[in-house]
């Protein structure tokens, strides 16, 4: 749906939307990614990951927040991608509500309990690359007149972007934080 709505004396074009689903698959243990199209044609993937436990029935949405990524991990396949664009805050808060209506979760669940238990921000991109837009995203995401989700469902993943996370102790965002370290051998 598009319409316009009077900012400062202004008309402005705003999107209230869900990405389409341009490609989906599951793989045996539950993990599904889903290929999410943008209204400007540009895509990213989310994917839910099925917690290992077979007894409990929910897992966690890894969500997007770039088309491609300017780093260059060479453990992330997004990593050998080019940045397109950073993503907006409602396209990001999109993935979640379009994957929570593929599992029937929208706008309460089939089931007695959710599947989509937790969000981390660690899809494509690097979410302290596009720090405001991923800040409003998870702002709308947590108030009681959104998705009132809490804050410890919420984990950011980042490869150590030091500004960012500096920023993130001065404002005391209320998020769980992961740093991925890697190396070429386990003792390193």
């Amino acid at each position: 749906v598009a319409a316009r709505a009077l900012s400062g004396g202004n008309l402005q074009k705003f999107v209230i939307g869900r990405p389409s689903v341009a490609r989906e698959e599951t793989s045996a243990d539950g993990t599904r990614k889903f290929l999410f199209r943008f209204q400007d044609a540009e895509s990213a993937e989310t994917v839910y990951i099925p917690d290992p436990d077979p007894a409990e029935a929910r897992g966690s949405l890894c969500i997007s927040s770039q088309v491609g990524c300017t780093l260059t991990c060479r453990f992330c396949h997004t990593g050998t991608q080019k940045l397109v664009r950073n993503l907006g805050a409602a396209e990001i808060v999109g993935q979640f509500m379009a994957a929570r209506d593929a599992y029937g979760e929208w706008p309460t669940p089939q089931s007695e309990q959710r599947k989509i238990s937790n969000i981390v921000l660690m899809g494509m991109g690097e979410p302290l690359h596009n720090y405001d837009a991923v800040m409003h995203a998870i702002d709308i995401l947590r108030d009681e007149a959104g998705l009132a989700l809490a804050a410890e469902r919420i984990t950011l993943s980042t490869v150590g972007v030091v500004p960012g996370i500096l920023r993130l102790a001065r404002e005391k965002r209320p998020l769980h934080l992961a740093v991925s370290l890697h190396a070429a051998t386990q003792a390193e």
